[in-house]
């Protein structure tokens, strides 16, 4: 029989490892939302520094989201948004967290024509399960579920966040159109990320998912890391036969 070499013990942390992965980034760090919600996935996002938690659900083709960033002054906004037919913001329907003047957290969505008519109201998808939250340091998370095109694999996503808000009309003040502002947007993709498959009804009979009490912190990862594990499983058998 084989004897315990360091050589096995050092194959089976290493499998032991590849079963542990976090579905989550390295440079995305983890995040305890007050509503106890969680996602099976984050994404450090390529501008603002903001960040995006999401669970795709395949079963009612719906993504639930908690989009976090930090506003440029206190009062701010911050702004997540999907464009359907374009990769900016004209086109963009958009879910925008602000805070009140007592510092409550309110949520508004926007249809954005061009740069210059963001019209209040309904959007192209529906959207449901919204709210926000401010935190101690000053960055505000909007939390949001949406309706998606039915087996999407990716979509385009926008964010974006402002100086405040004209608390006598309820329009968003413009943002600064620098480097970072203009870069702030990119292509999520869904095909291949943790999900789930699981639905309940929210009040008003739209399906709403349970992943943001049902994320999924660990899995193996895709791909290589896959073969890798197969292959350590057949150096370690190896090792028990001689």
């Amino acid at each position: 029989m084989a004897s315990f070499s360091p050589l096995l013990l050092l194959l089976l942390i290493s499998l032991s490892a590849l079963l542990i992965l976090p579905s989550q980034s390295a440079d995305c760090p983890s995040a305890k939302f007050k509503n106890n919600k969680s996602f099976s996935n984050c994404t450090a996002l390529s501008s603002l520094s903001s960040y995006l938690h999401y669970t795709y659900n395949a079963s009612n083709s719906s993504l639930a989201v908690a989009f976090i960033a930090k506003p440029p002054k206190s009062g701010g906004w911050i702004a997540w948004a999907i464009n359907p037919n374009g990769t900016k913001m004209p086109g963009a329907q958009a879910i925008v967290a602000y805070t009140k003047e007592d510092g409550t957290p309110m949520i508004k969505t926007l249809d954005i024509k061009s740069y210059s008519e963001l019209n209040p109201g309904k959007l192209a998808f529906d959207v449901w399960d919204t709210s926000a939250e401010l935190t101690a340091d000053g960055n505000l998370t909007l939390f949001a579920t949406v309706k998606v095109p039915e087996k999407a694999e990716t979509l385009n996503q926008v964010w974006q966040v402002g100086p405040g808000v004209n608390q006598s009309n309820g329009f968003i003040m413009k943002h600064e159109m620098g480097k970072e502002n203009l870069a702030a947007y990119g292509l999520l993709r869904l095909a291949g990320t943790g999900s789930t498959n699981t639905t309940n009804t929210t009040s008003g009979g739209a399906a709403s998912p349970t992943s943001a009490k049902s994320g999924a912190p660990l899995r193996i990862r895709e791909g290589g890391h896959v073969g890798l594990f197969s292959i350590l499983l057949l150096v370690l058998g190896t090792l028990l036969v001689f």
